[in-house]
């Protein structure tokens, strides 16, 4: 399976006729791009970063909030170096962390924080459970790498 279709048919699904607004899975090394529904936001490296960091050193993010393709997010309760989320009027976002990727799901209303949660970190978890998978992945990625991003 792509990761294209990870984000097309799991984190794009349809929750209660409601569905995230955009989703993306990026590597937690770099912040490439591996899968990305069309309105994710372009985001900036240094977004990335400062979303490592919160995952590294829990509540780096509290201070300054967190950003993703420009806006800005106040972050919520997590769980420190696996999940963070944030909110910003009636949408929010909630990113979750596994040992290569970072999951991405942000979400406007009608569609609620917990159906956001709910579909990114099923998604993540499932990742982290397959973690002999993540293992062959990596080993790809860093043998050869033109494989980042093309999944299986």
């Amino acid at each position: 399976m792509s990761w294209q279709t990870y984000v097309d048919e799991h984190l794009m699904c349809e929750i209660d006729n409601q569905r995230l607004t955009a989703a993306a899975i990026l590597g937690n090394q770099d912040g490439s791009v591996w899968a990305q529904s069309e309105s994710f936001p372009a985001v900036k490296p240094e977004e990335i970063t400062g979303i490592v960091n919160d995952f590294n050193e829990p509540g780096y993010l509290a201070p300054t909030g967190l950003f993703l393709g420009g806006t800005k997010y106040m972050v919520i309760q997590g769980e420190a170096g696996a999940v963070i989320r944030g909110k910003k009027g009636s949408g929010g976002v909630t990113v979750k962390k596994t040992s290569m990727a970072l999951i991405i799901g942000i979400y406007d209303e009608p569609m609620t924080a917990g159906q956001c949660n709910m579909v990114v970190e099923r998604l993540g978890d499932y990742l982290i459970e397959q973690g002999c998978l993540e293992s062959v992945l990596r080993y790809f990625m860093i043998s050869f790498p033109s494989f980042e991003g093309q999944g299986l």
